[in-house]
């Protein structure tokens, strides 16, 4: 049999993966190397800031919406809630809501709770088991749009959840709530009871609400 010859193109021949690039070629890839850090530096500025601005416009919905839907309706009045100071109690969407001021639960940016927002939710804790044992308590932490600064919490969010568990471990271990009929969650500044254009406004967005749903609702 006759051998058959293979020609090999000669640019296989090129060295493309020679170990010993010449200093030309070197300073072009370190030149590419730095294009695509810098790449990648710009892209991540941009993602912070559309993600900030996310933020902004959330922030405006949620104000917007509080101006649109206006206050909620008008509930029952329960007078040893009445005589605590920082405590609204409404009903909104049908569901008995008891809110708590977090001037009244918790020291700034912090989530452990003072006494006197022990001796309250102990008193919350009377209405919920005398008038409304057979519900679902929903805690809802809130918080004002003011970014964090001076804490430990890495977000609104986290904070609002924070202070929210704060206010379902008491309940559950110190008042006798029972822990399969809460539910909790951490909204931060998305839900707000007010706009964030003044100090009074945003001291109305810090606040804890506990939203009594019906069994199975």
């Amino acid at each position: 049999m006759n051998a058959h010859k293979i020609a090999i193109p000669s640019i296989a021949l090129l060295p493309l993966f020679s170990a010993c690039a010449s200093p030309t070629t070197l300073k072009g890839y370190q030149k590419e190397l730095r294009d695509l850090r810098e790449q990648v530096s710009d892209l991540k500025s941009e993602r912070a800031s559309l993600v900030r601005q996310r933020d902004s416009w959330e922030t405006q919905l949620a104000e917007a919406n509080v101006v649109i839907t206006g206050q909620p309706e008008s509930g029952e009045e329960y007078p040893e809630l009445d005589a605590l100071g920082g405590v609204d109690v409404f009903r909104q969407n049908g569901n008995l809501v008891i809110s708590i001021e977090s001037s009244v639960s918790f020291s700034s940016g912090k989530a452990t709770l003072t006494k006197e927002g022990k001796k309250t939710l102990q008193t919350v804790a009377g209405v919920l088991r005398a008038d409304h044992g057979a519900g679902d308590y929903w805690i809802e932490g809130h918080t004002d749009s003011d970014p964090i600064k001076k804490s430990s919490w890495d977000s609104n969010r986290a904070l609002s959840v924070g202070r929210a568990m704060a206010v379902l471990h008491f309940l559950v271990e110190e008042c006798g709530i029972s822990d399969d009929q809460c539910v909790v969650a951490g909204h931060g500044q998305y839900a707000p009871a007010a706009s964030n254009k003044s100090k009074a406004d945003r001291a109305k967005n810090r606040r804890v609400e506990i939203v009594v749903h019906a069994p199975g609702d």
